[in-house]
């Protein structure tokens, strides 16, 4: 049984590597260079706070997986568990915080609620004016420029094929098979893993699925080079949009959030608007105050895809025996890349999955105009 997988971010990576893995002929497809679209765009955040509490267990799963990450793909990707710091400065999203802590213990996560005493002693410069915060001393960061190649590299020295630069591919499903067309070739299968991201929308109209999917890139940006000082990745808890940051290890302080996503036009590129920058930069310096000034040298986006309820598509076709879909994660699916990449492998395999997927199943869109 043959699969191709469509799409080489990590989603469509990982899941070709843990194809590989159980001993299936895989091949990957992407359109441009393996982990160039929304992966390598993305924060970096390996973060179980604040999630759909369902999503835990899938969550779980992949924070598993990441803490094995150096071992499985041969390569350090920079998978560091430093902790998941969220900052609070209103009582409202205090307690917003306790709420979540509450609801998301049962589910396995266990959040330290941090008081203003213990933060400034904890995190010296980190929020001066917070109320609280939680922290999630498991949680972390990885590299996401490193991650979907690791992943891609290591299914091919497990026998998968790759192929980039594919150019825009159409799919074809007749008599039980599955063929490919792209500009490096056709390709044939008994399997078609729908892992293109923004893009995924596209594939599941072919087959009578369509998703309530907008495409919108977020705004990111990175500073000068520092002396070390913050460990933590570090959030906020807000009743509106929440910046975050994280210092690597080369001193640099990668940021984002706190204002919209900038919407995608089909076909083009995802691009920061530079009227919001200001707005952003004040949120961040309010999570970091010793970051006002100091200089941004770079900013970026990239297409990803959000759909209406804020929920990824994951699991098996309604329309189409043998197609798979893992798409949408509404920028916050680094986190759970590599289990996506077990689970879709363990449900190509076997046809059933450890991990419940039913709230992410295409299904819920049956009914949509």
């Amino acid at each position: 049984m043959k699969t191709i997988v469509l799409g080489g971010g990590l989603m469509g990576s990982a899941t070709a590597f843990f194809l590989a893995q159980r001993g299936l002929p895989v091949c990957l497809i992407d359109r441009g260079a393996i982990g160039a679209g929304a992966t390598v765009a993305s924060f970096g955040n390996i973060r179980r706070t604040g999630r759909y509490l369902p999503q835990l267990p899938l969550a779980h799963r992949a924070r598993a997986l990441w803490g094995r990450a150096e071992s499985l793909l041969g390569r350090d990707v920079e998978f560091r568990a430093t902790g998941h710091l969220r900052l609070i400065f209103d009582q409202p999203s205090f307690d917003d915080m306790t709420t979540f802590a509450q609801a998301a213990r049962p589910w396995g996560l266990s959040l330290e609620v941090v008081e203003p005493a213990q933060l400034r002693k904890q995190f010296p410069g980190l929020g001066p004016d917070a109320i609280g915060a939680s922290f999630s001393p498991q949680d972390g960061s990885a590299n996401p420029r490193l991650v979907a190649p690791a992943f891609a590299d290591a299914a091919a020295r497990t026998g998968a094929q790759i192929v980039d630069q594919a150019g825009h591919v159409q799919v074809h499903a007749q008599n039980g098979s599955f063929t490919v067309r792209t500009a490096r070739g056709d390709f044939n299968a008994d399997v078609v893993v729908n892992c293109a991201g923004a893009w995924g929308r596209e594939i599941a109209a072919q087959f009578g699925e369509d998703v309530p999917l907008r495409m919108a890139g977020p705004q990111m940006g990175v500073t000068e080079p520092l002396p070390h000082r913050i460990v933590p990745v570090v959030g906020m808890w807000s009743q509106d949009r929440g910046a975050y940051l994280r210092q690597v290890e080369r001193g640099n302080v990668v940021f984002g959030g706190a204002v919209a996503q900038v919407p995608v036009a089909c076909g083009s590129f995802a691009k920061i608007d530079p009227s919001l920058t200001a707005t952003q930069l004040a949120q961040v310096v309010r999570l970091c105050p010793a970051l006002a000034d100091v200089a941004v040298i770079r900013q970026w986006s990239g297409c990803e895809g959000y759909v209406s309820d804020g929920l990824p598509v994951m699991g098996p076709s309604t329309t189409t025996p043998g197609l798979f879909h893992a798409f949408g994660f509404c920028g916050h699916g680094f986190q759970l890349g590599p289990a996506v990449g077990d689970v879709m492998a363990e449900l190509v395999a076997t046809g059933q999955c450890t991990t419940p997927l039913a709230p992410f199943a295409i299904s819920r869109f049956a009914s949509c105009p």
